[in-house]
């Protein structure tokens, strides 16, 4: 393991742990001793990563708020405040979101289905513009004050740079925005559908995002929002057991994809 100070990989591994059984190193040329942790952003995080990772993953994954996750983590033995879940949070969700959005990176259908649904920010419906493929896989979402063409066409390029390459259609309801916005964004060649709700499966994917945030009664920021909006998104999509829409996947199945995808993002956070 390289030194985190000056970058040697003149290190050698010492025989004590610290108090959490990370393993310590010295550096021969600086003499500086640092663990597995030093110069991450989980150093001086006084629980252990893979607990951070199933904190952010209760937060993430299932309703419960912050005061719900310190309290079920009593449990097992590590106490640390709703604060400490906020702070975690802020701090891992954007990161944690990015890595999972990359790993998206130009592997969107041809096919896209857009719509925004309301979300309640500080007392105020803000607009949360979302996207799905042919497959029902996420492509994009973005969290607008207004809805407006300036906001289509931020959600528009925002998913243009993702996808690498515009889709050859996108559905959406028949609000007078999208199609100029698809146009100048995606391209004049881009076919643009319009449907009505009943038509468009995102209707039914907005169901996660709204369900989750109504036990918390909206947020208190901006910001706050479009960060947890974002991370959530990415998490249910990475963990989603479908590989399209009218796959049946039986239980059995579901458990062993949802160890094996869990397994996999602890590796992706820890990697962060």
């Amino acid at each position: 393991m390289n030194c985190p100070d000056c970058g040697s990989a003149r290190t050698t591994r010492l025989q004590r742990t610290t108090n959490l059984g990370y393993s310590l190193f010295r550096c021969k040329d600086c003499y500086r001793t640092f663990n597995e942790r030093t110069g991450t952003p989980f150093n001086f995080i006084e629980v252990p990563t893979d607990i951070v990772f199933q904190v952010l993953l209760c937060r993430l994954r299932y309703k419960l708020s912050f005061r719900d996750i310190a309290e079920f983590f009593l449990l097992r033995g590590f106490e640390f405040t709703h604060e400490t879940v906020r702070d975690w949070e802020e701090r891992f969700a954007p990161i944690f979101a990015e890595q999972l959005r990359a790993k998206r990176k130009g592997k969107v259908r041809k096919v896209c289905f857009v719509d925004e649904t309301y979300i309640r920010v500080g007392g105020r419906w803000c607009y949360l513009y979302r996207g799905i493929d042919e497959d029902g896989n996420l492509v994009d979402v973005r969290l607008s004050e207004t809805r407006d063409m300036a906001a289509a066409k931020a959600f528009f390029a925002q998913a243009h740079e993702l996808a690498e390459q515009p889709p050859q259609r996108v559905v959406t309801d028949d609000h007078p925005s999208y199609p100029r916005a698809i146009a100048e964004e995606l391209g004049a060649g881009v076919e643009h559908e319009v449907r009505d709700c009943r038509g468009n499966p995102i209707e039914q994917s907005h169901r996660g995002i709204e369900q989750r945030y109504y036990p918390t009664l909206g947020f208190g920021g901006f910001e706050s929002a479009q960060r947890f909006c974002q991370a959530y998104d990415e998490v249910k999509n990475f963990m989603r057991p479908q590989r399209c829409m009218t796959e049946v996947v039986s239980l059995s199945e579901r458990k062993e994809l949802f160890v094996t995808r869990v397994n996999e993002l602890q590796v992706i956070f820890q990697a962060v």
